[in-house]
């Protein structure tokens, strides 16, 4: 086996719930709030339903085909030509998505904080601090899922108590006065970020036990469910109607914290501890790749590949995203259909596919 590191549940949630979360509190409130308006703390309800689907999904297959990722049973299930055309086309969407946080990541730094260093250097950086993490296996980037998650979690959670005075209940009523409509459109974006829960089947041949992976990782999918639905929440009682003109509400959350004349203008400490919650999820996304590509070509080792893809993700970065207005727009119309088509219709596929073929197996069977 290529890697020769395992990690435990809680680890493997973590990851997951970095992978989801780290982005999604930056993007989806404006996103979302676009249709959704005053009911977008519904939005993340609606888009659970993909998660809990993709998790069982992936669990089944991995149950099916144990110790496989989802790159190595697609040859065994669609056989070696069509399995090596469909894996080939998951990994590119891997790489555009990894390119795309990338990008996510460098765009809040330098608009929330970094002014005037340009976004390359910012991705870069972090691609090379994350070059290390992915060079030292699934058990680093576990550890530091398990070390950094709780205190972006706590940072997260910290920011709306703090704000607790300036928070207005009526703003979140009348709840629903335009029906169920809006909220389900803005849940286009939840959909989206949720269907990433396909990549835990690059994580689930490395657990030390899989005997309770669908419980966890049903657990991950309604943490990373809370945690929006909370942030969706804060920003509607905090910013109101404006909450669809801010790009980053979490961010003017904490720049509106202020207690007394001695602790204030924190949105400096936050954007340090929120770089934590990035550095595990890019890092995560990073490996995939690397490891998935490797497999892919079945080779010995990932570790050759590390940062040949790095430079590949930095270029793809700033090659598929012309600007962060397009950023934006794409989060809010075809980017969560090309999500959805390439992360929830292909492990359907595939199960399907197993699924009949096991049954002919047992009919064939005297």
């Amino acid at each position: 086996m290529i890697e020769k590191g395992r990690i435990a549940y809680l680890e493997l949630s973590l990851i997951m719930y970095a992978t989801i979360v780290a982005t999604s509190i930056l993007y989806i409130p404006y996103i979302t709030a676009q249709h959704a308006k005053r009911d977008l703390w519904l939005s993340p309800i609606w888009g659970s339903l993909t998660g809990f689907l993709i998790v069982i999904i992936i669990v089944k297959l991995s149950k099916l085909y144990p110790g496989k990722t989802l790159i190595e049973y697609c040859e065994l299930i669609l056989g070696r030509t069509l399995g090596k055309i469909i894996a080939v086309i998951y990994l590119f969407f891997l790489l555009h998505d990894t390119a795309i946080a990338f990008r996510e990541y460098g765009e809040f730094i330098e608009s929330a904080f970094l002014h005037k260093t340009p976004i390359i250097f910012v991705t870069g950086s972090i691609a090379l601090s994350c070059a290390i993490a992915v060079h030292g296996g699934i058990e680093t980037i576990g550890r530091c899922a398990t070390i950094f998650m709780p205190i972006v979690l706590a940072l997260y959670i910290l920011i709306y108590i703090l704000l607790i005075p300036d928070l207005n209940v009526k703003n979140m009523f009348p709840i629903m006065q335009d029906g169920v409509m809006p909220s389900i459109k803005g849940s286009i974006a939840p959909h989206a970020w949720l269907s990433q829960f396909s990549l835990m089947s690059f994580l689930i041949p490395f657990l030390t036990n899989q005997q309770k992976v669908l419980k966890w990782g049903m657990f991950s999918v309604i943490a990373c469910v809370l945690t929006m639905v909370f942030i969706n929440l804060g920003n509607l009682l905090l910013f109101g109607g404006i909450l669809s003109n801010l790009h980053f509400p979490v961010f003017e959350a904490a720049r509106y914290i202020s207690i007394g004349s001695f602790f204030e203008h924190i949105e400096s400490i936050v954007i340090a501890f929120w770089a934590l919650g990035g550095f595990v999820q890019l890092s995560a996304f990073f490996y995939m790749l690397v490891l998935g590509t490797s497999q892919w070509l079945t080779l010995p080792s990932y570790k050759p590949f590390i940062l040949p893809i790095g430079f590949l993700i930095i270029i793809f970065s700033f090659w598929s995203i012309p600007s962060f207005e397009e950023m934006i727009r794409g989060m809010g119309t075809t980017m969560p259909f090309y999500f959805l088509t390439v992360q929830l219709l292909i492990p359907i596929l595939l199960l399907a596919v197993a699924v009949i073929r096991q049954k002919k197996s047992k009919t064939s069977q005297p």
